[in-house]
């Protein structure tokens, strides 16, 4: 099985190979693109008869320079695809169909094993072999689903203030006053850009929901930060992030070495 991958974190891709390999001695992985450019360039020029083509491709939605959407836009993509994503899974559930499947990230092995499992049971013939291709991967109208994977991912309508208690009444804070959220013996907090400090009933995870990823960041399992907030972004060891927050923290808030790319191209948007 040849496949192509298409991700922009080189440490991803090396995770993602490794898998592959743990997997099926026998994948060859054909290339690797980290932007769209990369990736329309790379297929264009393994598209003719005689050249290399991948029998599978699995795709990071979010690249250096956009998203892979705009690759089914400018260059015909013949193969299967797998999506790999950060985005909810709930989102996603909808496109578990046929040749399009999805991955969330951190990618997992027994996750991305039933991934290619399930091509194979579509793709292979019964002596093994790789079946016919064709445009549509299968019968699956490639155009169609990535519209509709669009449509799934666009920006929610989040929430703009919290309600909370303040001595004896309730009071609105807007959310855009807020500098981060975090949790602090199962209860979960949040500052003021004031540095005024209140409580509320949601678990973090739900509170990632309800906030805009344009200007909320899940740091860690610990704080969801706003990206006004960030004053200071210092290397950490092992390839975390550390933070300097306003106001300032009681504890050190670190990013993942995982998450540190994604940090970066979200505070640099």
């Amino acid at each position: 099985m040849k496949i192509l991958i298409i991700e922009d974190e080189e440490l991803a891709v090396r995770k993602l190979s490794k898998l592959l390999l743990d997997l099926d001695e026998s994948i060859q992985i054909v290339g690797t693109c980290a932007s769209v450019r990369a990736s329309v360039a790379w297929l264009n020029a393994h598209s003719g008869e005689s050249a290399v083509r991948p029998d599978l491709i699995l795709m990071d939605i979010e690249l250096a320079d956009g998203q892979s959407f705009e690759i089914f836009e400018q260059t015909t993509v013949s193969a299967p695809v797998i999506f790999t994503t950060s985005y909810d899974e709930y989102a996603l559930r909808a496109f578990k169909v046929n040749s399009i499947d999805y991955l969330l990230k951190p990618i997992k092995r027994h996750e991305l094993e039933a991934s290619l499992d399930k091509y194979k049971r579509t793709h292979y013939n019964q002596n093994g072999a790789v079946a016919g291709k064709s445009e549509t991967s299968g019968g699956v109208d490639i155009d169609a689903l990535v519209q509709q994977l669009r449509q799934h991912i666009q920006p929610a309508d989040y929430r703009r203030r919290f309600l909370v208690k303040h001595l004896q009444q309730w009071v609105p804070v807007e959310v855009s006053d807020i500098a981060y959220f975090y949790s602090e013996e199962g209860v979960s907090l949040f500052k003021t850009v004031h540095n005024q400090k209140f409580s509320l009933d949601y678990p973090l995870d739900e509170l990632e929901a309800m906030l805009d990823p344009a200007h909320f960041f899940r740091a860690n399992r610990q704080y969801i930060v706003h990206i006004n907030t960030v004053q200071q972004v210092h290397p950490y060891f092992n390839n975390k992030l550390k933070l300097i927050l306003k106001p300032n923290t009681d504890d050190e808030v670190l990013v993942s070495r995982e998450r540190a790319t994604d940090f970066k191209r979200w505070m640099g948007k």
